[in-house]
């Protein structure tokens, strides 16, 4: 796992924390930020995914 792949994950599951959060408590702007976090952290942890195939695949 490269430093995009742990740091991608963890942003994903902050904003699902904070999408519950707002979903709990009725702050819909906490809900979106939260949705948005995620998307970040997705498309962070999918790069550090395409640069590990990368590295791992034959020259």
């Amino acid at each position: 796992m490269n430093k995009d792949q742990v740091k991608g994950r963890m942003t994903e599951a902050k904003g699902k924390a904070k999408e519950l959060a707002g979903k709990l408590t009725g702050k819909t702007s906490t809900e979106i930020k939260g949705k948005a976090e995620q998307v970040a952290g997705k498309t962070q942890a999918s790069y550090g995914d395409a640069k590990e195939d990368i590295k791992k695949s034959p020259r």
